[in-house]
């Protein structure tokens, strides 16, 4: 190894992984024929004993100039607009509005009610938003008529950003299932329980079971948690350690194929959560909708254009052209249209 004194060209060479899983493994065969081959690192006898760990950290001259999680700054950004703006809508449907028309204070909602209706929709939006730039891929792609022709360079952008917007997703999903196993702690709920078995008293009534009820909180919460599993199982797959121990089908078939199903059954999930509540005027608090039904708007239309490409007439074409075929007429309209 030549002697390098200058730190910047150190620390380019800085390994990204363990020094020792860029070296060939010596395999040892013993003559013996019962014996078992065996497998055995070599010994970096060719590093200086006395060089420092420090030798290859980043210098401080250079720390300044690095950029702080680049990748993650559009989904971040992305993910408080979002949450602010269901934060903030929120409040005035939960609190504000009964404050306002009947002087009664809900402020206790915020910590756990109100957040917890803001988890689910920026969750389900950035699941949404991970599968909608390749949609529009697709339709680029068939306009052009090739796949050599780049993309624009903010579609490239939040194509690149796909697996943080998923990691995302699936943060605010874990949150979302927290927040509601915490339901029963709450010392509120216990008092609105001890409420409704006194009225169901006052009533006489002995059995408080609602059956479509009952069938709608069972239904909504399995598919919650398959949806769930299977977020786990795509933020897992994202693992650099796992993902290269995929071939590139699997992980193809695991991050597209699951995560489609994934996002149906989010979708589903908040469907059968609203059930009759679409045709409850209740619901519109000062003519505005509830927040559900603007959380599902983008994963449908994500959902109806998978289901339009996957028509066989343009999944055949598209198909195509990712495989390297072209449109002539396409690329010779595009190429006389450049030129003019």
């Amino acid at each position: 190894m030549e002697n390098i004194t200058n730190q910047e060209e150190l620390w380019e060479m800085k390994p990204k992984r363990d020094l020792e899983d860029h070296h060939y493994l010596v395999k040892i065969i013993t003559k013996t024929p019962g014996e078992i081959s065996m497998l055995k690192r070599p010994v970096l006898s060719h590093l200086q004993p006395t060089a420092s760990v420090d030798e290859f950290d980043c210098p401080s001259d250079l720390q300044h100039k690095q950029e702080l999680f680049p990748n993650w700054h559009l989904p971040i950004k992305i993910s408080i607009i979002v949450a602010s703006l269901t934060f903030l809508y929120t409040l005035l449907r939960e609190i504000i509005h009964p404050l306002v028309t009947s002087h009664q204070q809900y402020f206790y909602k915020i910590p756990i009610l109100v957040i917890n209706k803001v988890l689910p929709m920026v969750s389900i939006t950035l699941l949404a938003l991970v599968y909608l730039p390749g949609v529009i891929a697709a339709v680029v792609q068939l306009r052009n008529g090739t796949k050599y022709k780049m993309f624009p360079p903010w579609l490239a952008r939040w194509m690149s950003a796909r697996k943080q917007f998923g990691l995302l997703s699936f943060f605010f999903a874990v949150l979302h299932a927290i927040y509601s196993l915490s339901y029963p702690m709450r010392r509120s709920y216990r008092y609105k329980l001890l409420n409704w078995a006194y009225q169901q008293v006052q009533q006489n009534k002995e059995d408080a079971w609602i059956e479509h009820d009952v069938w709608r909180m069972e239904i909504y919460v399995s598919l919650g948690i398959v949806g769930l599993a299977i977020l786990a199982i795509l933020a897992v797959t994202s693992i650099p350690s796992v993902s290269d121990t995929l071939t590139w089908r699997e992980f193809h078939y695991v991050q597209s194929k699951l995560g489609i199903v994934s996002l149906l059954l989010s979708t589903i999930h908040a469907l059968i959560f609203a059930w009759n509540k679409w045709v409850d005027i209740k619901q519109f608090v000062w003519y505005t909708p509830p927040t559900f039904m603007i959380a599902i708007f983008l994963p449908i239309v994500v959902l109806a254009c998978k289901t339009i490409l996957f028509l066989p007439c343009l999944r055949k074409k598209i198909l195509k052209i990712r495989r390297g075929w072209e449109d002539v007429t396409k690329i010779n309209k595009a190429e006389i249209s450049s030129q003019l």
